[in-house]
């Protein structure tokens, strides 16, 4: 099994938006993407800023498994920002997401610079947090009403990765 990272472009907002769509159930209350052409427009600007990352996440049969974004990204002394990332059904659990966020990782602190990066985990959130446990986070600790997500405030943990933690 293989995957691709694409940069996201308007040409895919009509693949992305369907790809949300049929995975409202699987996002819940976990994730907010972009639902409409607005939204998308809106969304894909903020990806095209230079405090953010967006990565498309492609399995070998050309197909959105995902989106990975790193965000909020401050240079200087730190050197890091927070991950953000949701797999589209009907292709969520089959490890595309895996091998997504280990490429991402591979291209953030080989060629991109970053010493840190953040998840924010919702605490029942149990994919998303083996996720980042495959891939050697850390449990860093445990923030309240840390972001709104679907409207409400929510609690996550936090979880990090630094470039000497990487293997």
């Amino acid at each position: 099994m293989q995957i691709t990272l694409e940069k996201p472009s308007i040409k895919g907002q009509r693949e992305f938006l369907a790809a949300v769509k049929r995975s409202r159930k699987l996002h819940g209350l976990w994730v907010s993407a972009p639902s409409t052409p607005k939204a998308f427009s809106s969304w894909l600007k903020r990806v095209e800023s230079p405090v953010h990352i967006a990565y498309w996440i492609r399995t070998d049969a050309g197909h959105l498994a995902g989106m990975i974004c790193i965000s909020e990204i401050v240079r200087g002394n730190f050197q890091s920002g927070y991950l953000g990332y949701y797999a589209f059904a009907p292709h969520n659990g089959c490890g595309y997401m895996t091998l997504g966020l280990k490429a991402v990782l591979g291209d953030a602190f080989r060629k991109r610079g970053f010493h840190r990066l953040e998840a924010n985990i919702q605490p029942g959130n149990e994919a998303s947090r083996r996720l980042v446990q495959r891939l050697g986070f850390r449990h860093e600790g445990f923030s309240p009403r840390y972001l709104k997500i679907a409207g409400r405030w929510r609690d996550h943990e936090r979880w990090a990765l630094t470039k000497e933690e990487w293997h």
